[in-house]
């Protein structure tokens, strides 16, 4: 198995304790940088309905772009999961990172009982 698909901001404080996670736990991963190849619309959709999350849970909250677009306020006022979808794929800095994608689970955000459950 080539692992799974761990979807990063090198700079993000989070997604750097998460790498080193998977690494100290030998956990096999294809590296893709967030921003620079950012997720389409198609994959997003893929990957929320692979998750069972809600949509909201793939939006990066604590982001400044998150709060510059007032994201909240249009998911609020009932933007549909396509128009979700194609916000998140316009730019990388809107999604919840980091991502971790593999054959029947996404994991949105690093929280390492969630992490050890799926990928240990």
């Amino acid at each position: 198995m080539a692992g799974v698909l761990f979807l990063e901001y090198p700079k993000c404080s989070t997604c750097k304790k998460a790498k080193a996670w998977l690494d100290a736990h030998g956990v096999a991963y294809v590296d893709r940088h967030i921003v620079e190849d950012n997720p389409t619309a198609q994959e997003l959709a893929a990957w929320q309905e692979r998750s069972g999350l809600p949509v909201r849970r793939f939006f990066n909250t604590s982001g400044m772009l998150y709060r510059e677009r007032n994201v909240k306020a249009l998911l609020d006022a009932g933007m549909s999961d396509a128009e979700a979808f194609s916000l998140l794929a316009e730019n990388g800095m809107l999604v919840k990172r980091p991502l971790v994608v593999g054959e029947d689970f996404v994991l949105a955000g690093f929280k390492e009982a969630e992490w050890g459950q799926k990928l240990l």
